[in-house]
């Protein structure tokens, strides 16, 4: 049962939401006066007796002078009403002498409780609330310090390890910062990043985009295996082998030649070194791939692989090699998958591109032309938007233009074929093998301009891997498996080591092993992606923003209602932005005084049309 509320005479002193009150009149509902003089109706519970009064005037806001320690002392650790207090610390108990001891009391520091009840703290007590409240105090000094050397952009000694929690939030490897809240900023990875950049914490060179997606920066540390000395491999070093690649590329897996009227891909043999189920083999399933960014590469495999396998670093490289026979048909057909030994030249695109007329290079173009031509007539997209390489050159971002040659399209080509024939070869002899499959989109185009392909590439479904043969829509094969990395992509080297099991009779992986193969890949490659993704846009953005001077084009390649999309073919970057004229799809855009922000990286330009 609750305790009957107390009598509350005209002129009694109360408490109200903290505030000096005087009663007015009395009854089931009583007037009370505020500071001010404001008059309020309210129920008799909602208020604290303070004094009985009668008081003709509410108390001074400032309290009477009193002996507030010595009756402290003299109370230590009791409890007693507040009349009490007053009599000891003022000598008297009046609404005055009633205001001034609860105001000693709300401090919370010698005394605390309801006005009934009031306990007089201990002298340890006391002393332990005092250095909680000085160190509070200290903590909110270093906090407007803190802020204040944040907002200067003045670092000081000690000031990253303060914000060891802003930097795990800005790294994604924690959600939460309560200093965040207590600095003033939003507690999400991008103001954490910005605040680090205010604070010179975090220079502009500072990724985070690895880390929030949870991919591992080093390359993998597990051991790799040994060479079969007794292993037979067939001796192919006496054709003329090519790896082409972009200029500076560090790992090259995959090298074409023609025998006559017939193909050879070879392959990196990365799986005589990494057999199922060893340490090298688990930390590449675990990764899914390597990681592939401007500052620099995390590889799949142990950092020795590559200089053992990687085709034309030795004068003779190992191989797995596969050989397409000629006929009338130009669709890839299989006719052989081995072990091999090969010699491998190594050449740029650009240098590739300007020997196309000669052999060996002509006959290889005119097979891999044929079987684009197949690949078009089965729908594949011809989607061709500006694309660029980014890296480091020292401290320098590097944006290097992706020039279309034919040369690059023919080695495309060339490894499409094999991913075909090979994924038709398991399928025909039921090996377990990852598949690559892409569904159509909902209607079939020949997009020509930039906006037309920009909006073909959206309708496309992401591709995903399978165990089971399907179309690859994107790429107009009616079965498609990715065969020709294995230094770099994990089921490509899953797909490795069911060939040679398959070719030397050895064990398999059984369906349901290398289902879960696919299915820890597909939870890994999105990740990687996405940092590949941001990192790369992460650095174009510091480029932009350590050259203010940047002039350049854009071309508008979707329009939604006041905005639209730019994409900036020098950069190889899309941004969407509000249009402040009218253009229509596939016009030119001059663009300058690029502004960025890298935390949300996000840019904006000076827009003119052309």
């Amino acid at each position: 049962m609750s305790p009957p509320l107390p009598v509350l005479s005209r002129g009694a002193l109360v408490l109200y939401r903290d505030l000096p009150a005087r009663v007015v009149s009395g009854g089931d509902r009583i007037e009370i006066e505020m500071p001010g003089g404001e008059i309020r109706r309210i129920r008799p519970k909602d208020v604290r007796p303070l004094h009985p009064g009668p008081a003709d005037a509410l108390p001074e806001a400032s309290p009477v002078a009193g002996e507030v320690r010595e009756a402290w002392e003299i109370l230590s650790g009791t409890v007693f009403p507040l009349s009490e207090l007053c009599e000891l610390a003022y000598g008297e108990f009046t609404p005055s002498s009633a205001w001034a001891a609860w105001q000693c009391v709300r401090e919370d520091l010698l005394f605390h409780g309801p006005p009934d009840a009031v306990r007089a703290r201990t002298a340890e007590e006391v002393e332990a609330i005092r250095a909680g409240r000085e160190a509070k105090a200290e903590r909110e000094r270093e906090r407007t310090a803190l802020q204040e050397r944040i907002g200067a952009g003045t670092p000081r000694p000690g000031d990253a390890e303060r914000l060891q929690g802003v930097i795990e939030l800005a790294m994604g490897r924690s959600e939460r910062c309560g200093m965040m809240k207590e600095l003033g900023w939003d507690e999400t990875p991008e103001a954490a990043h910005a605040l680090l950049l205010a604070a010179r914490i975090w220079t502009e060179s500072v990724d985070p985009h690895p880390e929030r997606e949870g991919v591992r920066r080093e390359s993998s540390g597990a051991a790799l295996g040994a060479f079969l000395e007794d292993e037979e491999r067939r001796d192919l070093t006496d054709l003329e082998s090519y790896a082409i690649d972009d200029e500076g590329n560090r790992d090259p897996d995959d090298a074409i030649a023609l025998d006559g009227g017939d193909l050879w891909v070879h392959v990196a043999d990365a799986a005589c070194l990494v057999p199922p189920g060893s340490p090298a083999d688990d930390e590449a399933r675990a990764r899914g791939a390597s990681l592939y960014l401007p500052e620099g590469t995390a590889a799949m495999l142990p950092e020795g692989a590559v200089p053992l396998l990687g085709l034309g670093l030795e004068e003779i490289s190992p191989a797995l090699s596969f050989r397409f026979v000629s006929g009338d048909s130009p669709e890839a057909r299989l006719a052989e998958v081995t072990p091999s030994l090969v010699r491998v030249s190594r050449l740029t695109y650009a240098q590739a591109e300007e020997r196309l007329h000669e052999a060996p290079f002509s006959g290889i173009l005119a097979r891999t032309e044929a079987f684009h031509e197949v690949r078009r007539g089965r729908g594949a997209a011809s989607i061709r938007l500006p694309e660029v390489q980014v890296f480091l050159d020292g401290d320098e971002v590097v944006i290097r233009p992706v020039a279309p040659l034919r040369s690059r399209d023919m080695v495309t080509d060339a490894m499409l074929m094999a991913g075909e024939a090979v994924a038709r070869f398991a399928s025909d002899r039921e090996i377990p093998f990852p598949y690559a499959t892409q569904p159509p989109p909902d209607e079939t185009m020949a997009p020509g301009t930039p906006s037309e392909m920009f909006a073909y590439r959206k309708r496309f479904p992401r591709t995903r891997f399978t165990t089971s043969p399907d179309l690859h829509a994107g790429l107009g094969l009616p079965l498609y498996s990715q065969v020709t990395s294995p230094l770099r992509r994990y089921l490509d080297l899953v797909a490795h080591q069911q060939l040679r099991a398959h070719v030397s009779g050895g064990p398999l992986r059984d369906p349901d092993a290398l289902l879960e193969c696919v299915g820890s890949v597909e939870a890994v490659v999105g990740a990687i992606r996405r940092a590949e993704r941001h990192a790369n846009l992460h650095w174009k953005l510091v480029h932009l923003s350590r050259h203010p001077e940047w002039e350049g084009e854009g071309i508008l390649v979707d329009i939604r209602g006041r905005s639209g999309v730019i994409l900036v073919p020098d950069l190889g970057l899309e941004f969407r932005s509000h249009l402040h004229f009218k253009a229509d799809l596939d016009s030119l855009v001059r663009l300058s005084h690029p502004s960025i922000d890298l935390p949300t990286l996000d840019v904006r330009f000076r827009m003119a049309a052309e």
